[in-house]
């Protein structure tokens, strides 16, 4: 039916794309900013993350020398960086899927992962957090590039937490197209030689009970019946003419 075949955001199919439309929508928006968000902690921490310490040559994570603290966040990072073009190449082409059931696996997809990277970067941020209040000894360490890798894992949560909403939204309004009650043929019952729909019914025929008619009595005139046939009728005025002898 109709309703199925535009679930979960079908509307552009057959038509042309709109960029302009595209890049003002608000999931298209808060996407980038994921984008960017996520840029800006690895980018951080791959530049300026790792420092020598004072006492040994070996470069050590910039929150607490945890390298673990590090490298977490710098996976997180760029796996939310190169999920951000995929999701961004799939918002594109989703319109113009014919098929609902592709539609349906694209937006679970996206809400998916926007929540699991939701708990993810609340996770990296509250060690990331943590790890900086630990640090003690800050001789030498950027301290802009600290407070911005912080920063930026905190606004990650709330940008995937908006697509994990975005993406539910979409998810919800594609069952509720899909799940239109629509007409269904009536189940068919084995044990009548007939549909159900054209059963015949029960016959009842009614008894017949002619109409009595009373006669009229036979000593009353007919005043439709026709007088006694005479051969030779008379004109009125000539019954007594008698024709002359010669």
């Amino acid at each position: 039916d109709e309703a199925g075949t535009l679930a979960y955001g079908a509307k552009l199919a057959g038509g042309g794309f709109d960029f302009n439309k595209f890049i003002r929508q608000p999931q298209t928006i808060v996407r980038l900013l994921s984008w960017i968000f996520a840029m800006v902690v690895f980018a951080c921490i791959t530049t300026e993350g790792y420092i020598n310490s004072a006492h040994s040559a070996e470069a050590k994570c910039i929150f607490n020398q945890n390298d673990s603290a590090c490298q977490y966040a710098v996976g997180i990072g760029v796996i939310a960086f190169l999920a951000c073009v995929g999701f961004l190449v799939l918002d594109v082409y989703v319109p113009f899927m014919s098929n609902a059931q592709e539609r349906k696996y694209a937006v679970m997809a996206d809400l998916g992962f926007s929540g699991a990277w939701t708990f993810l970067w609340f996770v990296c941020f509250c060690l990331l957090a943590s790890q900086w209040g630990s640090t003690h000894d800050i001789r030498g360490v950027p301290m802009d590039a600290g407070r911005a890798t912080v920063a930026f894992s905190f606004f990650s949560i709330a940008t995937w937490g908006i697509l994990t909403y975005f993406a539910l939204g979409r998810f919800r309004r594609g069952v509720n197209e899909v799940t239109i009650p629509t007409y269904a043929d009536p189940p068919l019952d084995h044990h009548t030689p007939y549909p159900p729909t054209y059963a015949p019914t029960s016959y009842n025929p009614t008894t017949y009970t002619p109409t009595t008619y009373t006669a009229y009595p036979s000593n009353m005139p007919d005043i439709h019946q026709q007088p006694p046939f005479t051969p030779n009728p008379q004109p009125p005025g000539d019954a007594g003419y008698q024709p002359p002898n010669y």
